[in-house]
């Protein structure tokens, strides 16, 4: 749902309260939808895939990024997705595993699907995520066709790199491991080039980063605390 996602931010104010947000889709109809019904569901699925919220952290942190870097919007989007929907992390490893001009097999990303829901979902609904997990991944630019899928590799920013650390640092990583963290490799680059891109966004107020004698430690105090909230 990126280009609904765009709509709303593109609506919106930079400091938006959630119900500006629902507003703007329910009042203003800015996602172009024909009945209330309509709206009611797109304004619950983007609640349910980004948060749509400033009091919930991790949009609100995405929402700065965003603002910031309007070629990182897509894969900020996926990032924040990633973190809040399971099942779209759990199409992450067969995505992840194919090399740039390969085809997408259907049947590995159905795979990892269902052994992250087990018996939970019958054929159809199944059938149905998938597809728009595929979707996904082509929103974020990580595939690209249309009924015939081919992986190819993004161009990471500066903001994604942060908010992809940021992401390995509240799971619990921290030093070198935070570029190797499973949203650092959602960057389709390797953690030397990340480095770079975390000097970048040092550089822009993103976070905080110290090198030396091949330690690193990075730290998100100007992130997280930008309005004194966590």
């Amino acid at each position: 749902m990126l280009d609904e996602l765009r709509a709303v931010l593109t609506s919106c104010e930079p400091d938006a309260t959630r119900d500006d947000y629902l507003a703007a889709i329910h009042k203003d109809n800015c996602l172009g939808k024909r009945t209330a019904a309509t709206r009611k569901s797109s304004s619950q699925r983007l609640s349910e895939l980004y948060g749509l919220d400033p009091e919930v952290l991790l949009f609100r942190v995405m929402r700065q990024c965003w603002y910031a870097d309007r070629a990182g919007q897509g894969i900020l989007a996926l990032l924040l997705a990633l973190a809040r929907d399971p099942l779209l992390r759990a199409s992450v490893p067969p995505i992840l595993r194919m090399r740039p001009g390969e085809e997408l097999a259907r049947q590995q990303l159905t795979d990892a699907l269902s052994r992250a829901v087990g018996h939970r979902l019958n054929e159809s609904t199944l059938d149905t995520v998938v597809r728009n997990v595929a979707s996904s991944w082509t929103q974020s630019g990580h595939l690209r066709g249309h009924s015939r899928k081919v992986r190819q590799t993004v161009t990471p920013t500066a903001a994604n790199t942060a908010f992809a650390l940021l992401l390995g640092y509240l799971a619990g990583k921290r030093g070198t491991t935070l570029f190797e963290s499973l949203w650092a490799q959602v960057l389709d680059s390797p953690p030397g080039e990340l480095v770079h891109l975390a000097m970048d966004a040092r550089r822009l107020g993103f976070l905080d980063m110290r090198q030396s004698g091949g330690v690193i430690d990075v730290a998100f105090t100007r992130l997280l605390a930008a309005d004194g909230r966590w």
